[in-house]
């Protein structure tokens, strides 16, 4: 057993988990800020959420996977800080989000699409004007004054993330294509799109909820659909519609 505080999003949980390797995978997140919750992880957690991504993989079609003991506890820590923070605005998304010149973008799309792959270019096109905040799973936080994207620890299979957080500039949601194309989404034709992405609360007295937290998500943020390739060139043609400054380097 082991104990330690982490930071996601504002928010302070002390976690007492089963596996000393835990600590180590969180570390960009601890704190010695006072806790403002509690998460103790248990052997029948881990069962749990191996049964959810065998859920997971029958609805998406992916195979199925028998996961380690340790990943299934970081994806209960996972779902208690998403149910936590929930109640105070902030949605889990899939998606990759990077931020440049301080201000991030969200693209998201279904699994193998070519989110991660995205956002390198970006990484790549902007150099030290760019970081990813996270590569699969941030933080999203919903206020009167605005949306704010948060790094968060897991990040999917390539582990690229950051613990920082800047206002989100726009959401993007992405689909291959040859040449590279953006446009201006509507609200009516994201919103039932981006339900799919987001982490909804096991309690069903919330649905309700995450579905109006959605809609107010999507009134804030400028939306985008764009068909794109694995060139560079890619990275210029979403940030100069995205930004809305028409810059090129």
């Amino acid at each position: 057993m082991a104990s330690f505080c982490m930071k996601i999003a504002g928010a302070v949980a002390h976690v007492t988990c089963l596996f000393e390797s835990t600590p180590l995978y969180f570390r960009a997140y601890v704190t010695e800020d006072e806790a403002q919750f509690s998460i103790s992880v248990s052997r029948e957690d881990l069962i749990f959420e191996q049964a959810e991504l065998d859920a997971e993989a029958v609805q998406e079609g992916f195979r199925f996977r028998t996961f380690t003991d340790p990943f299934l506890e970081r994806a209960a820590i996972q779902r208690a800080f998403a149910e936590f923070l929930f109640d105070r605005g902030v949605l889990l998304l899939h998606g990759s989000t990077v931020a440049v010149d301080g201000q991030a973008y969200l693209f998201t799309a279904r699994s193998g699409t070519g989110k991660s792959t995205h956002t390198r270019l970006w990484c790549q096109a902007f150099g030290s004007r760019a970081a990813i905040i996270n590569d699969d799973k941030p933080f999203v936080a919903v206020t009167g004054e605005g949306v704010t994207a948060f790094g968060s620890p897991w990040s999917g299979k390539h582990g690229l993330d950051n613990n920082i957080a800047a206002p989100l500039a726009g959401i993007c949601f992405l689909e291959r294509g040859q040449e590279n194309i953006i446009r201006p989404a509507s609200r009516e034709e994201v919103l039932p799109q981006l339900l799919k992405q987001g982490y909804c609360p096991l309690d069903e007295k919330k649905s309700q909820m995450y579905q109006q937290l959605m809609q107010l998500l999507v009134d804030k943020i400028p939306l985008w659909q764009m068909q794109c390739n694995k060139d560079i060139s890619a990275a210029h043609t979403a940030f100069e519609a995205m930004c809305n400054k028409g810059e090129t380097l």
